[in-house]
């Protein structure tokens, strides 16, 4: 009897010694052989961080290629009524006559703007003349019709090209030289005449911004 008993805990205790010796040893799944070595996720984002590319400078407003301006800096305008390089019907004469929406940054050491549109391709058609501008966002249909706007309106069947001037003052001036829909040899002529002021002192200019676009009918 007491030889019955022993055997079974003998047995028992061997099957339980063969579990430990098991439970020692965890099997590597592959989830765990492939992990990443601690530091090298830090180490793969910082390369990358330093391989990205550069982000690409604005381009600078520049006069030089302009002959009415190339003497004055440049500051950037931009215009809703401008879409793909061309000006919107609302613009022109043929559509609802509006002058076209502006918007500019104020400019350091201007008190007023004011403003030309040329007509580059007929001789120099003035198509929009206003001083005094205090605003640096004008709403389209902002400039008064025939007075100081008159919208393109180039030959039927033809594509002209039209350039916004707005001219950054240090003090009003006494004029503006020109007439709407009148056209001049000498515009370069008229905008210098704005770097003197009323009182007649020089260097009345501090910056020109443009924009530019065609129209057709």
């Amino acid at each position: 009897m007491r030889t019955n008993k022993i055997l079974p805990a003998i047995l028992c205790g061997a099957i339980l010694l063969s579990m430990a010796g098991c439970g020692q040893t965890t099997p590597v799944t592959s989830t765990q052989a492939e992990a990443p070595a601690e530091g090298t996720t830090a180490e793969a984002t910082t390369e990358a961080e330093t391989e990205a590319p550069a982000a690409t400078e604005a381009s600078v407003p520049d006069n030089s290629d302009d002959i009415f301006v190339s003497a004055y800096p440049a500051f950037a305008v931009t215009s809703r009524s401008l879409h793909d390089g061309k000006w919107d019907k609302i613009t022109a004469h043929d559509g609802e006559n509006a002058s076209p929406e502006l918007s500019w940054e104020p400019v350091e050491g201007a008190t007023e703007y004011a403003i030309y549109m040329i007509d580059l391709d007929t001789g120099y058609n003035i198509h929009w003349k206003s001083k005094n501008i205090k605003e640096t966002t004008l709403p389209e249909g902002w400039a008064p019709v025939i007075t100081e706007y008159n919208g393109p309106y180039p030959p039927s069947g033809s594509t002209h090209n039209y350039n916004v001037y707005v001219i950054a003052l240090k003090a009003p001036v006494r004029g503006m030289q020109g007439g709407i829909h009148g056209i001049y040899a000498n515009v370069k002529d008229f905008i210098d005449a704005l770097d003197t002021d009323a009182e007649g002192n020089t260097g009345n200019i501090v910056a020109v911004g443009r924009v530019s676009g065609t129209y057709t009918r």
